[in-house]
């Protein structure tokens, strides 16, 4: 789940010892795993573990994905099929969100539907998922200060993820956590077929490699998404978001993917103000959750946030 892989790696950063307290596979000590094989391995997970979920195990979305800001009993959506956009599928949001904003992101709610066990990591610790809690509570009500881009492209608005990831990162640990983020192609989104179909070299794509300051790297692939226009000044979309998270020094520790699905809703108040709500579901991931299949594809933690959008001096 996106929030012990986030505690894990904030203690990775502020504790370095507490990094190497997680559980090691039992291979030898001297497995590095360095940027090429993290990006190859990472890939073939997410194609073998997405397939699984596609295939067999995901729920359809309800109907109204507004609705799903306000229910607990949440169901893995459905995978998306990107074939018809050769290459560049991406999510794509409402016209009137194109710029660069400053957003007051404010959590004002955080459960676990199924149990405290379920957010326990990926053996189920009951500690682990209280301390988990406790942390994540004592967050409500803290605004968080962080500045997002959304860019148009020849198929509509997409969020600048380079930008973005860079800024979530370092504007949550409240420090610079992030030494670089670049894009990775695949099948459904890459940067040869924005450019053949007239896209340019800055055009967003779905997929994004981190690598932090301390030793350890995340790739996040698109597995779901989809929007509703709500009218003309209101919009609701989600996104289903597959990271895998893994240590870049001499430590065995196996990587930790997680299943995170994003959910938005934003009103146009103004063309430089904007008022939303983010739903953070999570859900657990058979590559690393022995609750998975207790679970069913429900959500197991959910957060609930604020959104106040000031359109950025600098873009206006």
């Amino acid at each position: 789940m996106l929030q012990l892989a986030m505690m894990l790696l904030m203690q990775l950063f502020w504790f370095p010892l507490t990094g190497l307290a997680l559980t090691p596979r039992p291979v030898s000590s001297d497995v590095d795993i360095s940027r090429r094989s993290f990006v190859g391995g990472a890939a073939t997970t997410a194609l073998f573990w997405g397939s699984l979920s596609s295939n067999v195990l995901a729920a359809p979305a309800p109907a109204s994905i507004a609705s799903r800001l306000k229910i607990d009993d949440l169901n893995l959506p459905a995978p998306s099929y990107a074939s018809e956009f050769k290459g560049v599928d991406n999510t794509y949001f409402p016209p009137f969100l194109e710029g660069e904003w400053d957003i007051t992101q404010t959590l004002v709610d955080t459960s676990a539907p199924l149990g405290l066990k379920y957010i326990g990591g990926p053996n189920g610790v009951v500690s682990i998922a209280e301390a988990s809690m406790e942390q994540a509570r004592s967050n409500i009500g803290k605004p968080v200060e962080v500045r997002l881009r959304y860019l148009r492209t020849k198929w509509g608005v997409a969020e600048d993820r380079l930008f973005n990831y860079e800024e979530r990162l370092n504007s949550f640990a409240r420090k610079k956590v992030v030494a670089s983020v670049a894009y990775a192609d695949v099948g459904g989104s890459n940067r040869q077929s924005v450019l053949t179909m007239g896209g340019t070299e800055k055009d967003p794509l779905q997929t994004v490699l981190v690598y932090f300051k301390g030793p350890a790297a995340e790739k996040s692939f698109v597995v779901s998404h989809g929007g509703d226009n709500l009218g003309s000044d209101s919009w609701a979309g989600y996104e289903l978001q597959r990271s895998i998270f893994a240590l870049t020094n001499q430590n065995t520790a196996p990587p930790i993917t997680t299943d995170s699905e994003y959910i938005w809703k934003f009103d146009k108040l103004d063309d430089d103000h904007i008022q939303g709500k983010l739903r953070i579901a999570g859900y657990l991931n058979a590559n690393s959750d022995t609750l998975y299949f207790d679970a069913r594809n429900r959500a197991v933690s959910l957060q609930d946030y604020t959104l106040d959008m000031r359109r950025h001096r600098d873009s206006q």
